[in-house]
């Protein structure tokens, strides 16, 4: 923190890996700069410290009475916050609680979760279980839970409880099914790392709860990590509405301001750039499948280097970003690569994606606040070019990438070059998907960026539904539980 004058405020920075100490006079700052998991993790721990059930009368008796729960605490209370990216940790992070959890040590039985994924490896879709990739959740059918039974005699003890062997069963079948590595998480360094999928960036220190993490280890060949045990939990909705003033400031949070008023009871109020946007959009091109697609791209990023322009190509996973690499390099295309992997240059990559020729793959970590400098050769052939190789289940994603373009009056440009097989559609307009696949084969449209837009309304519009209500069901989840754990039946 910087030192107190007449005339100035104090400030503080939260970071990972700070010490508790650090932390508290971080907090104790006039404004304190910090990102949303580090300070509901610190929140929760300050709960956990003063005890589950202390309100703030509680305390306050407590206090009178000459003890002092809050010693030892982080935070000096929820007054105001002022939430930068608003929409993105009031929204798009929402939807899964966050969870304060303390080492429990190892299986007692490592050899359980091998068991597990065997079973789940030789368990038939719709006969044993039903997949649903746009929940991104899996159940048992009758006849698995009943073939599960038959195989629990020929186990350990472990299978013999009912609700025990179809937990470790589920878990192991959404390992396989819904958690893959270079999407949802890394291996690096013999660990299995979590990517975070609304940001692109590994989360340090984060596992999965349930015995996920350890089935995941497992699959992926790795040595398996303690348990966890969860000590508290609570959800960003539950979170940011015990703040006394809250507010927060977003480039797309036109699309959300319903959701933001019904749930956070906060007025949205449109404010126009400083300076005007320079930014041309050309019209979406959508080929059959990835292969057309990453030729094209191909084509189109040789052309802008040839102009002089520098090139940031947007993909949704470290995959995609992976993929899209190896054939920029087989076609001979210089470029640099921004993603979980090759996180530790990242300052370095973004100083150096505007200058005249830079080609940059880059996954979300270059989406929200990314500020590209260009080079004066840059801005007069016409700025930083975007495109955008898939679309996001939000369109305030795309906008996002898409606004890395043309910024502080920037001349610049972007564009979309989908295919028809990439993951939203897939996932979320199945079947119209297959339908206008057959529809642009039988045309032969070279070219269709008609359907693209029109799946993109359907799927993007199908893909917010889900998100909504698991958002409402986690926040339904977290009150019920404060509820029941409330010793007069309220939190």
């Amino acid at each position: 923190p910087t030192r107190r004058s007449s005339d100035l405020l104090r400030t503080g920075t939260v970071v990972s890996g700070l010490s508790l100490s650090a932390r508290a006079a971080a907090y104790g700052c006039d404004i304190t700069y910090c990102t949303g998991k580090e300070l509901v993790f610190d929140y929760l721990k300050d709960r956990s410290a003063a005890g589950a059930g202390a309100s703030q009368a509680t305390l306050a008796l407590q206090a009178v009475a000459g003890g002092d729960r809050t010693a030892g605490t982080l935070l000096r209370g929820l007054h105001f916050a002022l939430v930068d990216e608003a929409d993105s940790i009031f929204i798009d992070e929402a939807r899964t609680p966050l969870i304060l959890a303390e080492k429990a040590g190892l299986p007692r039985r490592p050899a359980l979760y091998g068991e597990a994924l065997a079973l789940a490896r030789r368990m038939v879709a719709g006969m044993h279980y039903r997949l649903s990739l746009p929940r991104r959740a899996v159940d048992l059918t009758h006849g698995g839970r009943a073939w599960l039974t038959e195989q629990a005699v020929l186990l350990g003890h472990e299978w013999t409880g009912r609700a025990a062997r179809e937990h470790l069963a589920l878990q192991a079948l959404r390992a396989l099914h819904l958690f893959h590595a270079d999407d949802q998480y890394i291996v690096r360094d013999g660990k299995v790392q979590i990517v975070d999928e609304q940001t692109g960036r590994m989360l340090d220190g984060r596992t999965w709860e349930q015995g996920l993490h350890q089935l995941l280890e497992v699959k992926e060949g790795c040595e398996m990590s303690e348990h966890t045990r969860t000590r508290a939990r609570i959800t960003y909705q539950r979170f940011f509405r015990r703040y006394l003033r809250l507010s927060g400031m977003t480039g797309t949070a036109r699309d959300v301001a319903g959701e933001l008023w019904s749930v956070y009871g906060l007025h949205t109020v449109r404010i126009p750039t400083h300076r005007p946007v320079r930014r041309t959009l050309l019209p979406t091109e959508c080929l059959p499948t990835q292969a057309d697609k990453q030729r094209r791209l191909t084509q189109q990023v040789r052309a802008l280097m040839a102009d002089g322009r520098a090139v940031l190509v947007g993909t949704r996973s470290v995959a995609d970003s992976q993929a899209l690499s190896a054939c920029f390099q087989t076609a001979g295309i210089a470029h640099r690569v921004l993603n979980a992997r090759q996180d530790a240059d990242e300052a370095e990559l973004v100083r150096q994606a505007g200058q005249p020729g830079a080609v940059t793959i880059a996954t979300d970590m270059a989406g929200r606040g990314t500020d590209i400098k260009l080079h004066e050769a840059v801005r007069d052939r016409g700025g930083l070019h975007v495109l955008m190789t898939a679309f996001h289940d939000a369109r305030r994603v795309d906008r996002q990438l898409l606004g890395r373009a043309a910024r502080q009056g920037d001349p610049g440009s972007a564009q979309a070059i989908v295919a028809l097989d990439d993951e939203l559609f897939t996932v979320h307009a199945a079947l119209p998907q297959a339908v206008l696949l057959a529809l642009a084969r039988r045309l032969r449209l070279p070219t269709a960026g008609w359907l693209a837009v029109l799946l993109r309304h359907l799927a993007q519009r199908r893909a917010s539904r889900v998100h909504r209500a698991q958002r409402q069901e986690a926040a339904r989840r977290d009150d019920q539980l404060a509820r029941s754990l409330g010793f007069t039946g309220q939190g």
